[in-house]
Parts: structure tokens; C-alpha cells; sequence
């Protein structure tokens, strides 16, 4: 209910975001003026630190570090989530009081960037070139709109595949030969699913980490078979590849994993043993205070390939709003947060992996099997790709829609038609 109330508000606010002078901002601008003297509060939305004590701690590091620079200046922090960003950005922009610095992700960049929202990064000398050379270049597509940067990354979210070596050998196969195209995963997966006596699925032969919602699986899956979603803005999904792609979900659904699958600690359930394989995210605790040691020596990773290698990867981006009255003070906070101490901060408090160049030899890399794992990963990056402008609108579209399809409310090849006429 809260993501469909995020994107009503959102399309009011951009419907007036033109005429709207920010008439609730009451600081004087800053820009131009010795960071040593300048004053007033800068707003921060950010869903990057946890809502807890050990995250305003971390965020409070940032705060102290970006005061060296600017002394004066109040931070006032906004602690959202991924699923009431929507929500407050809107809210924000049809108050008229922006936000000057706003950390959204993959997907959220080119929508706001075409209604000016975002400010273009190039005046503060962010290029492509200066991504490539400082940061992860898998993230470049995500940050960029009409061959503008408009938000710089911080850390990548990263998806792998994980399988229980104990699983494969009980079920006769081969741990270090990993399925890995569609029809081999299937096969696989069929194989590994466990029932009880009346049929019920007690142990899935494969986690789709999809329980009700399959936008990010499809997108993936798609991705191996070298298709992307979109290119340059426009669907490339209504065809021969799509529709394989969404079948061979519907296939999988109540046959290797139960629709609606969760468990109440929210981890992957190949982590907790509740299936054989299946879609994990970028970092595993193998503490004692984590799945354990043994749990994760009986772990083995690989990505997806159904004709191309590829490893899912979204992320945290950072971004000025366009009618900010502390530009400059917005970008030396991004500039305090992109710090490689601040990102490792980051990575390790929300099990991801930072987006510097070097991100294989970063502290959360080292510190466990799957971060190492998906940080290496991050040249076969792929998302959702080249967006539309209604992609936060189409989101929502496609997991709902995307629903009906696999549980055959609505025809497959229908469907995939009609979320592309919504895209355009």
C-alpha cells in the first residue's frame, strides 16, 4: 500500500515541481560562500544507514568528518527506507522544502534527472571518465541521463547464486559443476525439491528470492540470455526472450518453491537450508553470531549464464538536488560519504560492497566468501538498464502484473505486450 501511495504523491509532485519556488526553504543560499563560514541546515534523505543506534552512530562519523570542512552547517538527516523514499521525496518537492542531498538507487536517477530534479554532477567535474577511474564502472549506466551524471555511487548491491553442496550430492549431482542457464537450473531444481508424503514442498529445490513480487528475478533471468530490459529508454522485453523468461518463472513456482516463500528472519533461505539453491545478496555472516562456519563451508556461489555471465547489481547513489540552496555544501557531504572509509562503513553495515574502483580487496570483500565472491563479479554487472521515465510507476506495474502472469490470472505473452505499451 505504501509503495502505491509513494507513486500517486509522486506524480502530483512532479506535475507542479516547475511551478513550485521552494517557498518553504527559508535558509539564504550558501553557495559561493568560504565553507568556513557558511551556515543554515543541510537536508539529507538517505535510506543508506540502518535504522538503528550502530546506524546514526555511522552516519554521526560522516556528520563529524564533513564539519572539518564546513563547521557551521547543521545536517539534518532523514532516515528513510527503499520503500517510503518514494513517498518522502514527493512529499518533499510538493512542500517545497527539497532536500539537498538525496541517496536513492538503480532505476530512480533518469526519472528524476528528466524532470530536473537532480543537478548535473559536471560542475563539480564528474564525468564518465572520473566514475571509471574512481568508482565501480558497473554502476555508470544507473547514474546517467541524456549523457549527464547525476548522482554518484556509493556502494553496489550485488546478487549471486548460492547451492548447498550437501543438497547437490543427496539429490547425485555435481557441486562443482553449478547449473547455470535456465533449463539447467530447472533441471537441477526439480531434482533437489523435497515433499512430504501429501506433495507439500518442505525443502525448495530453488529460491527465486521472489515471494510475491517478479520484477528483479524477471530482469535477472532475462539479463543471462544477453536481452536487457531496456535500451535507450525503450522495452526490449515483448519478444521470443521475455516470454521465455516469464514461463520459465511460472514454471518454477509451485513446483520447486512455493509461491509466497519467506522465512521471519528475512535471510535467503539456501543461507537457512530451506532450499538447495537459490538467489542470495552480496554478504554472508559466517560467525558464530551469523549462519556459522559449517553453514558456510557446505556454501558454493556462481552467477547465472543462458548465454551470457551476468551478476545482478543495483546500489546506493548518491545525488543534489537541483534546487538546493547549499550545492557546494551538498557535494562535500557526497564527497565526505565517498571517502573509501566511509563506504567501507557503509558496505559492512548493510552486507553490501562499496563502489570504489578496488572493491575486491575492501574490507567487506575480505570479510566473507560472498562478498569476495560478488565484488569480483561486478564486470558482469547488469540491471534494469537505460529506463524510462515512468520507471518508478512501471515498477510497481511489473510486479504486479508480472504476479498475475505466473499465477496464471492473466496470459504471459499479454502481459509482457502491455507492460510494454506502459513503458512508452
Amino acid at each position: 500500500m505504501r509503495r502505491g501511495v509513494g507513486l500517486t504523491l509522486l506524480a502530483a509532485a512532479l506535475s507542479v515541481v516547475v511551478s513550485s519556488c521552494g517557498n518553504g526553504v527559508i535558509d539564504k543560499s550558501t553557495d559561493g560562500v568560504p565553507p568556513a563560514e557558511a551556515t543554515g541546515t543541510l537536508r539529507v534523505l538517505i535510506p543508506s544507514f540502518p535504522p538503528s543506534t550502530k546506524g546514526r552512530d555511522a552516519f554521526q562519523k560522516v556528520v563529524d568528518d564533513f564539519h572539518k570542512t564546513y563547521p557551521k552547517m547543521k545536517v539534518e538527516p532523514d532516515f528513510a527506507t527503499y520503500k517510503n523514499l518514494n513517498e518522502k521525496l514527493s512529499t518533499s518537492i510538493a512542500a517545497g522544502i527539497p532536500y539537498d542531498v538525496m541517496v536513492t538507487g538503480v532505476g530512480w536517477v533518469q526519472p528524476f534527472a528528466s524532470k530536473n530534479i537532480f543537478e548535473d554532477l559536471g560542475k563539480y567535474g564528474v564525468t564518465p571518465d572520473v566514475i571509471k577511474e574512481k568508482s565501480t564502472p558497473a554502476l555508470i549506466p544507473a547514474v546517467t541521463y541524456d549523457k549527464k551524471l547525476y548522482a554518484y555511487p556509493l556502494i553496489a548491491d550485488a546478487r549471486a547464486v548460492a547451492l548447498r553442496k550437501s543438497a547437490f550430492r543427496e539429490a547425485g549431482l555435481d557441486p562443482d559443476k553449478p547449473p547455470q542457464s535456465l533449463a539447467e537450473i530447472k533441471a537441477a531444481a526439480e531434482k533437489l525439491t523435497k515433499r512430504d508424503k501429501n506433495g507439500n514442498i518442505t525443502r525448495s529445490g530453488f529460491d527465486l528470492a521472489s515471494a510475491t513480487g517478479f520484477r528483479q528475478s524477471f530482469v535477472t533471468f532475462l539479463a543471462a540470455t544477453g536481452t536487457p530490459l531496456y535500451v535507450g529508454g525503450e522495452p526490449n522485453f515483448d519478444n521470443k526472450a521475455g516470454l521465455d523468461t516469464l514461463l520459465w518463472i511460472k514454471s518454477m513456482i509451485n513446483n520447486v518453491q512455493p509461491y509466497g516463500q519467506t522465512n521471519a528472519a528475512g535471510q535467503p533461505l539456501v543461507l537457512t537450508g530451506e532450499a538447495a539453491m537459490g538467489i542470495v545478496n552480496g554478504g554472508v555472516d559466517c560467525s558464530a553470531d551469523g549462519i556459522g562456519q559449517k553453514n558456510c563451508d557446505d556454501l558454493k556461489f556462481f552467477r547465472f549464464n543462458s548465454g551470457k555471465e551476468i551478476e545482478y547489481v543495483g546500489g546506493d547513489l548518491a545525488s543534489i538536488g537541483s534546487r538546493s540552496r547549499h550545492k557546494d555544501a551538498a557535494w562535500s557531504f557526497i564527497q565526505t560519504l565517498t571517502t573509501n572509509p566511509n563506504l567501507d562503513m557503509l558496505a559492512q553495515l548493510n552486507k553490501k560492497v562499496p563502489a570504489y574502483k578496488d572493491a575486491s580487496n575492501s574490507p567487506a570483500a575480505k570479510s566473507n566468501p560472498l562478498s569476495k565472491f560478488v565484488a569480483d563479479g561486478l564486470v558482469y554487472a547488469v540491471n534494469e538498464n537505460e529506463v524510462p521515465g515512468n520507471w518508478l510507476e512501471m515498477r510497481g506495474n511489473f510486479d504486479v502484473q508480472l504476479t498475475q502472469a505466473v499465477l496464471g490470472q492473466k496470459d504471459p505473452a499479454k502481459v509482457l505486450h502491455n507492460l510494454a505499451g506502459q513503458s512508452r
